[in-house]
């Protein structure tokens, strides 16, 4: 869970609930997807094929354009041997 600092809340009305929903929201999806995948030797174009969506769609996950469906995380995970958490993860977690 992300971390609320008084100040969000208290634009909030310091309802607790409310505050962490915005803070998730601030808070963004990062992936290491590129850098696995050249590691790995295998382009968007193929990555794409064996898990079932276009190059375009790799490409805009890989630059954070775009946030992959948990069906198409789990078989990006599945493709390189990893789990979910080892090529996503929120901002915060990478810092």
């Amino acid at each position: 869970m992300a971390r609320v600092d008084k100040n969000t809340c208290q634009l909030y009305n310091n309802d607790k609930d409310t505050c962490q929903e915005r803070s998730l929201d601030l808070l963004k999806l990062v992936n290491k997807l590129s850098e696995i995948r050249k590691e790995k030797g295998i382009n968007q174009t193929d990555l794409g094929n064996m898990v079932g969506v276009s190059r375009q769609t790799i490409s805009l996950i890989e630059r954070g354009d775009y946030n992959p469906s948990v069906m198409v995380a789990l078989s990006l995970a599945r493709v390189f041997d990893m789990r979910v958490e080892d090529i996503f993860g929120l901002e915060e977690e990478y810092e």
